[in-house]
C-alpha cells in the first residue's frame, strides 16, 4: 500500500454510505491528519438527515453539507437537456452531471480549510474516480488525491461491511442487498450485487422514484412544458425555478412508471457495467426538449448538433466536464438554443411519455409551406430537377458500371 506523504488535513467526499464511512474511519487510522467530511446536498431528502451526527461519531472534526440543489439543476442538469444527452443513446448522465459539482465544491472547501488533500469513495474499477479526479486536477492541479479503494487491502463490499461492523459504524447495506444506489434531484442509479447478472430483472422493490407500469393509472395524465432558449420555465402555465419543476416533474412522471432504465454500458476504464435508473421528471424534459426543437432547429442546424451530441455526452461521462472541449460544446449548444421556445404538451401513460402536441412563436413549421393542397411558396415540379441533380452521381456510377 503506498501512501501519501506529509497530508495533515483531508477533505473527504461524504456520502454517508457504506463506502465513504468504512473510508472516513480507515482515513484516520491510516494517516495522521485531520479528516473533514463534506456531503453536497443534491437532492438526497431524508438520507441527509443522520449524517451530520454519524460523521462526528465516525470521527470527522466536522461536516460540511452544502444544498447545491439550485446550481445542480441550473448549471449541470438544464445545459444536458439542452444538448440532448445520453451515453449510448440510453443514459441520462444522472450521475456522470452531478460528480464534477460536487468535486468542484469539495475543492472550494479544501481551499478554505487549508486542506493539502482530498479523497473520495469511488472504486478503481469505476467511472466516478475518474470524473472527481479530472475535475480535481482541473480546478487545483497541486492538489494531493486520495482513493482508497486503489490503496487499501479490502477487496469486495462484504469486507468493507465486515470492517464497520468491528468498528462500530452503523451501516444499511446487508450481504442479502449489497448493491450500491445513488440518489439526486435528477436521478437514482442502482448498481452491483444482485444486479450484476444481466440476465436477471432488477427486483421491484428496489426502485423508489417510480411505480411500476403495471400499477400505475388507468387513465393518462397530459402536462404542459414551457421553454425558453431551450431552458424549462414552466409546468402547466406555472413558472417555477429549476428545482422547483423538476420536483414537480418527478412526481407526476414517477406516478406514471415514467423513466425507468436497464442497461449495460460501457464503462471509461474498460469494462462493461450493468446499471438500473430511475430518472422520471429527466425523461420528460429530454422527450418535451426534443420536441419543441423540432419545429424550432433549422435543419441542418439540428444535424450538425446531433452529430456532435455522442461525442459530447461521452466527456460528460468520461468525466471532462471542466476540460476545454467541454466547453465549447456548451457554447455551441447555447447558440443552437436561441429560437428553442414554446409550449409541449405530453401524455404520461404507463410508463411511457409521449408528445400530444407542440407550438411556438418561433416555429418554423406552417402549414402552408407542408400542405398538400394548392399553395403558391413550392412549385412541386422544381423537384424534378433537384432529384435529377441529387441522383447524377448515382447515374454516373451505374452507367460506369461500379
Amino acid at each position: 500500500m503506498k501512501m501519501k506523504k506529509n497530508v495533515k488535513k483531508i477533505v473527504l467526499a461524504y456520502s454517508g454510505g457504506l463506502d465513504t464511512s468504512a473510508i472516513l474511519r480507515w482515513l484516520l487510522d491510516n494517516y495522521s491528519a485531520e479528516v473533514i467530511a463534506f456531503t453536497a446536498d443534491l437532492g438526497q431528502g431524508e438520507e441527509l438527515d443522520p449524517l451530520n451526527e454519524k460523521a462526528r461519531k465516525t470521527g470527522a472534526s466536522k461536516i460540511y453539507i452544502e444544498d447545491l440543489k439550485e446550481e445542480f439543476v441550473r448549471d449541470f442538469v438544464f445545459p444536458a437537456v439542452k444538448a440532448n444527452l445520453t451515453y449510448e443513446a440510453t443514459y441520462l448522465l444522472g450521475t456522470s452531471i452531478a460528480r464534477p459539482l460536487i468535486a468542484k465544491k469539495q475543492i472550494e472547501i479544501a481551499r478554505k480549510e487549508g486542506a493539502d488533500a482530498v479523497a473520495h469513495g469511488a472504486t478503481g474499477k469505476g467511472n466516478d474516480q475518474v470524473r472527481f479526479e479530472l475535475t480535481y486536477f482541473a480546478l487545483a492541479p497541486q492538489i494531493t488525491v486520495i482513493a482508497p479503494w486503489r490503496e487499501w487491502t479490502f477487496t469486495s463490499r462484504s469486507d468493507l461491511i465486515a470492517y464497520s461492523r468491528d468498528c462500530g459504524i452503523p451501516i444499511t447495506v446487508t450481504e442479502e442487498k449489497p448493491y450500491s444506489s445513488d440518489r439526486n434531484l435528477f436521478h437514482i442509479s442502482f448498481e452491483g450485487g444482485i444486479l450484476e447478472d444481466p440476465w436477471r430483472e432488477p427486483p421491484e422493490d428496489i426502485f423508489i422514484l417510480t411505480v411500476s407500469p403495471e400499477r400505475a393509472p388507468d387513465k393518462p395524465t397530459y402536462i404542459e412544458l414551457e421553454f425558453e432558449k431551450g431552458v424549462p420555465v414552466a409546468l402547466d402555465g406555472e413558472r417555477l425555478q429549476p428545482v422547483a419543476l423538476l420536483s414537480k416533474l418527478n412526481e407526476v412522471a414517477g406516478k406514471h412508471g415514467v423513466g425507468r432504465v436497464d442497461m449495460v454500458e460501457n464503462r471509461f476504464v474498460g469494462m462493461k457495467s450493468r446499471g438500473v435508473y430511475e430518472t422520471p421528471g429527466g425523461t420528460v424534459l429530454h422527450v418535451a426538449h426534443r420536441a419543441i426543437e423540432s419545429i424550432t432547429l433549422d435543419r441542418e442546424v439540428m444535424h450538425l448538433r446531433d452529430s456532435l451530441t455522442p461525442r459530447y455526452a461521452e466527456l460528460v461521462y468520461y468525466g471532462f466536464w471542466f476540460a476545454p472541449e467541454t466547453e465549447l460544446m456548451r457554447k455551441i449548444v447555447d447558440d443552437t438554443q436561441q429560437n428553442v421556445t414554446g409550449m409541449v404538451r405530453l401524455k404520461l401513460y404507463k410508463g411511457n411519455c409521449t408528445v400530444a402536441g407542440r407550438k411556438s412563436p418561433r416555429s418554423l413549421y406552417h402549414p402552408d409551406f407542408a400542405t398538400f393542397e394548392r399553395e403558391t411558396v413550392y412549385n412541386q415540379a422544381d423537384a424534378e430537377g433537384f432529384i435529377r441533380l441529387n441522383a447524377l452521381r448515382l447515374r454516373i456510377r451505374a452507367l460506369l458500371g461500379h
